[in-house]
């Protein structure tokens, strides 16, 4: 059996299910307990499991980070809401020269089971400074697990393995698929870290995407499809690990890519799957990869601008055929 859960209610699922199973998981950040999330995620939480496990903090995402890192290194599994990505560069020490390297820099004596989940993604006139999706920036440092899911399935599963590894995981929620709703089955399931999916198959071309990127993958080859065009979708879901076999099979299969993104075009995921394909199959290129991502511009204010500085399915269109 399944049912019909939004984003936001299969993440809600994933946390209450580990919750119950683990009593070392906490869940700890701004508003996460009396106002139940800012995204209302956490919803419940604190009437189930009282003050002790959903701890409401001050506003300082460094304290934040700090704390869970050094609740983690002492035996606990916390999950720590940044409410937003923004937000998050405020606990980039924390979070890059504590959490991430600490397994390594003690050689091993220590892990550091943490989850940082953050809402992510551009669109919805938040103005410059709260609109990022930065996590091609996260997955530069080695030590640090990043997720992003495209769809509500893939977010339980995901967010369950992430909660149970014993490494730290930057955990990133597209905040537009949050009410987009995927079938899940009642039977308990974990997505493995690492692991990327082929969303849609195809022979013309390849599609690599992930978190919103994938939407809008999807959504182009459905209008590729009426003109006989047949593009393969693939979401890698974590950019760090990396599974470039899936992006490479269907490469090696269609001979173009496009690759769709929703972040910024310099020095970006799509650099980083351009420069692994022309490695390991450039004989197999008949084009040359294109990108499609937001601007490279802070993202205005006015929603007609935003807009246009965003990616979508038509640009992704438009990316297909110059490769065709």
């Amino acid at each position: 059996m399944s049912k019909n859960l939004s984003m936001r209610d299969a993440l809600r699922s994933a946390l209450h299910e580990e919750m119950l199973r683990d009593d070392r998981v906490f869940i700890m950040g701004e508003e996460v307990g009396r106002w139940n999330g800012t995204h209302k995620v956490t919803r419940g939480f604190f009437d189930e499991f009282g003050p002790e496990r959903v701890r409401d903090t001050p506003i300082s995402e460094m304290a934040i980070g700090g704390v869970a890192v050094g609740a983690a290194m002492a035996g606990l599994r916390p999950v720590a809401e940044m409410m937003t990505i923004n937000f998050a560069l405020l606990a980039f020490d924390a979070i890059i020269n504590h959490a991430a390297k600490i397994h390594y820099m003690f050689n091993g004596q220590f892990t550091v089971p943490l989850v940082i989940r953050a809402a992510t993604g551009w669109g919805n006139q938040a103005t410059a400074t709260h609109s990022h999706t930065p996590e091609p920036i996260w997955a530069h440092f080695p030590g640090l697990i990043v997720g992003c899911p495209s769809n509500a399935y893939d977010a339980k599963g995901m967010l369950k393995a992430a909660i149970r590894d014993d490494n730290p995981v930057l955990f990133t929620e597209v905040i537009a698929l949050y009410p987009k709703p995927s079938q899940i089955p009642d039977d308990e399931y974990i997505i493995p870290i690492g692991k990327s999916d082929v969303k849609r198959q195809g022979d013309d071309v390849t599609l690599v995407a992930y978190g919103r990127g994938v939407e809008w993958a999807l959504e182009a080859a459905n209008i590729l499809a009426k003109e006989d065009i047949q593009a393969e979708v693939i979401d890698v879901r974590w950019l760090r690990p990396l599974d470039m076999s899936a992006v490479l099979e269907s490469f090696k299969k269609t001979n173009r890519c496009v690759i769709v993104e929703e972040s910024l075009p310099m020095y970006s995921f799509g650099s980083e799957i351009a420069a692994q394909l022309q490695e390991a199959a450039f004989d197999y290129m008949d084009a040359p990869i294109k990108r499609v991502t937001a601007m490279d511009v802070p993202l205005p204010f006015a929603r007609e601008i935003e807009l246009m500085a965003l990616p979508n399915a038509s640009k992704v269109v438009k990316a297909v055929k110059e490769v065709l």
